[in-house]
């Protein structure tokens, strides 16, 4: 939300610094982000002077440029070089000295120099109004009025405005403040605090007043739940034009684009007040009845986008008696809109049912500052006030005049709350005594009644605008806040108790592998748990009919929760490559989520992703490419950090992969990976491989808690290698090698190797070459040859009678 510190002082008439002011909004709660310069003119006209042009000759090598000398009120004139055909000796006129910083159309500065024009030297320029930014007419030089003092500046006579603006990063609860009169009291309550004593200046509305009666528009509200008030009235021979400069540069500090001087006010009384106003074209208003009511569902509804929209039956419309309007409290249609040839206008001021506006915005993906308001809550008892506020400024700034009664329907008034708060209660969540003359104060400066007064408490009334504020703890936040947290002490004593948790807890192993991977050069993502159901088509694995849907998506694509991290892990991908990163190594812990027939589930996950190269090419070698054998070493070491060593390789039944396997212990899966399939890489247009793999993490914690730590010292014996090289058929794999040698020498083997893989020529067709290395070793004296030559020997013999091995 941005503030403007002029617009503010309206209110609260302070001679503070923006900074200063910035400090104590920030400690009411309304955290000022940043402070930003605002110009009604950019660049402030500074280092423009007003100029008497004194001769005006012809360029000697220019037919379009004449050759000026001009006097600004120093010791001799310039000598300047303009171009523009209406320059003449006699003239008053803007200069532009050396040095001056001057800015384009689009914002880009550019700086005065000395130079040389066709030969002939220019100490400055004489401007034209859009060179100054004060117009748009670029025909010729701006001509000052002939009384103005050579020298002066020329920002003194275009009353150039200069102001700060506060950008305050708002919280939702705060739909009070959504309003400089908002901030503005706010920040009156935090001066008196400080012994500051300050009015609230509210603008009058004694003059409002209706000239005659010969614009009747019937109102009539169908649902006055959605609509619990609606006040309007009509305005005519109003002349729509372009609005006063004081006007547009309201608007332009904090951010909007002036439009007409009608729909302008609408704004301006908008962020003033922070009551939305809407204007209707009072002669598109057919049979001059207004009806606030909803439609039947698939209505169709044209904004003032030009979008076409299908309405809900919830839609709360403002309606003629022929066709709908507006979406109420979120935006206007295109055919009752105001227009250049608009002269009567239907005023609309109303409070609308704050789940009700939040609902249709959504619906239709709106978010305009009207239902940014209307959502929130706005003050329902200022409905009318902002009505005659607007009906005045319109008056004074289009013309015209009220032609009708103010309509105000309010058939149940919104009450105020009534909350009982306690001395003591306010004691114990502060921490520290307030003196209760003190909390008085606070109260009473927040607008909030004190009904009754005991030795334990108060007896408090909340006004109906502040809707964050109807229980005791929210009184003891608003005493707090303007007190000032910073104001309380800080005790010298911090007592904590001591976490005994398991070191298996969740958190703490998703740390421990977080940072193994880390230290591999991997990158943690964290993407939305929301995503589109259109990625459960892409793989059999999932189900359609498994999809956990929102009942209030923002967006289709944002519509269910998620069955899986690899889509978003996809995207991410995506988005890397396309920005020339295509070498990427990351990781995701999260949650997956299903609907099952009766039960929902949630389920942790920890996933991989690696594309690209494992190591970039460098002066010393070539870059090695990632792949399928990298990816398991990677998991087998995040397994071994957990303790996991005793697991086995199970074949995938799985379409997310081309090729893949998962590693299992006992029943439970604790990892799914391999080379995701090309269909899925296709719909995220990535076309290198991607390795992938999916951790079951509830079932790796599992089995990481039933494991112990073990030690055995460090052998005294030296160990004993052996190597065999097998011929196999190639169906066969390492670990049924590993397996059989385990099962046939248990205490001796330590360790199964596989250091070389052949095929191709020189061997049999449907064959293969594994050289495999054994090492043995016997804790308790040295191993002799006769030994291990009689291990190999049985090794030998199973591997040829199970495996059909032969030895080459």
């Amino acid at each position: 939300m941005k503030i403007s510190y002029n617009w503010l002082k309206q209110f609260v008439n302070i001679d503070w610094t923006p900074e200063e002011t910035a400090e104590l909004l920030t400690d009411l709660g309304l955290e000022v982000e940043g402070i930003q310069k605002f110009q009604s003119v950019k660049g402030g006209l500074e280092g423009i002077v007003v100029g008497e042009v004194l001769t005006c000759i012809q360029h000697p090598n220019a037919d379009r440029l004449k050759i000026t000398t001009v006097n600004i009120g120093t010791d001799a004139p310039l000598q300047i070089i303009c171009g523009a055909p209406n320059v003449a000796a006699g003239q008053k006129v803007p200069v532009a000295t050396i040095g001056t910083t001057l800015y384009t159309d689009k914002g880009e500065a550019w700086t005065i120099k000395k130079g040389k024009i066709r030969g002939e030297e220019s100490h400055g320029m004489i401007c034209a109004e859009d060179e100054l930014g004060l117009g748009a007419s670029h025909d010729g030089i701006l001509v000052l009025n002939n009384e103005v003092t050579v020298g002066s500046l020329v920002a003194e006579l275009y009353d150039v405005e200069n102001d700060q603006v506060f950008e305050i990063g708002l919280t939702p609860n705060r739909a009070d403040a959504m309003s400089h009169f908002g901030t503005a009291r706010d920040l009156k309550a935090g001066l008196l605090q400080k012994d500051i004593h300050v009015e609230l200046i509210t603008p009058s509305v004694s003059a409002f007043r209706v000239e005659n009666r010969i614009l009747k528009v019937d109102v009539e509200v169908e649902n006055k739940e959605l609509a619990p008030r609606y006040c309007g009235l009509t305005i005519s021979e109003v002349k729509v034009d372009a609005s006063p400069a004081w006007l547009q540069n309201r608007l332009k500090a904090i951010g909007l684009t002036p439009k007409n001087n009608i729909i302008d006010i609408t704004n301006y009384v908008l962020h003033e007040l922070g009551q939305p106003l809407h204007a209707f074209d009072a002669n598109k208003i057919e049979g001059h009845k207004v009806i606030v009511k909803t439609l039947p569902k698939g209505t169709k509804f044209k904004t003032l986008d030009g979008i076409e929209r299908e309405l809900h039956e919830e839609d709360l419309m403002i309606c003629d008696i022929a066709k709908p309007m507006c979406i109420a409290g979120v935006f206007g249609g295109e055919l009752s809109g105001v227009t250049e040839h608009t002269t009567s206008i239907f005023l609309e001021s109303a409070y609308f049912n704050p789940v009700s506006i939040r609902k249709s915005a959504k619906r239709h993906g709106l978010n305009t500052d009207a239902s940014f308001r209307f959502e929130r809550g706005v003050d329902p008892n200022i409905t009318e006030y902002a009505l005659k506020r607007a009906a005045l400024l319109i008056q004074e700034v289009a013309g015209g005049y009220v032609t009708s009664n103010l309509v105000d329907i309010y058939p149940k008034k919104i009450e105020d709350f009534q909350v009982r708060f306690s001395f003591e209660n306010a004691q114990k969540l502060i921490g520290e005594e307030i003196p209760k003359d003190v909390i008085k104060s606070i109260l009473m400066s927040l607008d909030i009644k004190i009904n009754n007064v005991t030795e334990t408490g108060l007896g408090l009334t909340v006004p109906a605008y502040r809707n964050d504020v109807v229980r005791e703890a929210d009184i003891i936040e608003e005493v707090l806040r303007v007190y000032g947290y910073n104001n309380i002490k800080t005790t010298e004593k911090l007592n904590a108790s001591i976490s005994n948790t398991s070191r298996f807890e969740d958190y703490k192993l998703q740390n421990i592998v977080g940072n193994q991977l880390v230290a591999q050069g991997f990158y943690e993502i964290l993407s939305n748990s929301l995503t589109t159901p259109d990625y459960v088509s892409l793989t059999d694995h999932l189900e359609d009919e498994h999809n956990v849907v929102m009942l209030n998506p923002l967006s289709y694509d944002l519509s269910v929760m998620r069955q899986s991290l690899l889509f978003s892990g996809l995207e991410a991908i995506n988005r890397n490559i396309n920005r020339r990163r295509s070498d990427l190594k990351l990781f995701e812990f999260g949650k997956t989520y299903h609907n099952y027939p009766g039960n929902r589930v949630e389920n942790q996950h920890l996933t991989l992703f690696i594309t690209g190269d494992q190591t970039a090419e460098r002066w010393n070698s070539v870059a090695q490419p990632s792949n399928f054998f990298y990816l398991k070493g990677v998991i087998t070491a995040v397994l071994e950090r957990l303790g996991i060593n005793k697991i086995k390789v199970s074949s995938i039944q799985n379409d997310v992969f081309s090729e893949g396997i998962s590693l299992v212990s006992g029943k439970k899966t604790l990892v799914e990976f391999g080379v995701i399939n090309k269909k899925i890489m296709k719909h995220f247009d990535i076309s290198q491989d991607v390795l992938f793999a999916d951790f079951h993490w509830y079932n790796v914690i599992e089995i990481a808690k039933n494991n112990t730590v073990s030690f055995k010292e460090l052998p005294k014996y030296p160990e004993s290698r052996r190597d065999f090289a097998l011929l196999l058929d190639n169906e066969i794999t390492f670990e049924a090698i590993d397996t059989i040698a385990n099962q046939t020498e248990k205490r001796l083997l330590k360790e199964v190797d596989l250091f070389d893989v052949y095929q191709g020529n020189n061997l049999p067709e449907g064959k293969k070459s594994y050289a495999v290395s054994f090492k043995f070793q016997d804790e308790h004296s040295t191993l002799t040859d006769k030994q291990v030559d009689k291990i190999m020997k049985k090794l030998q013999s199973n591997f040829e009678e199970q495996l059909g091995a032969e030895l080459r």
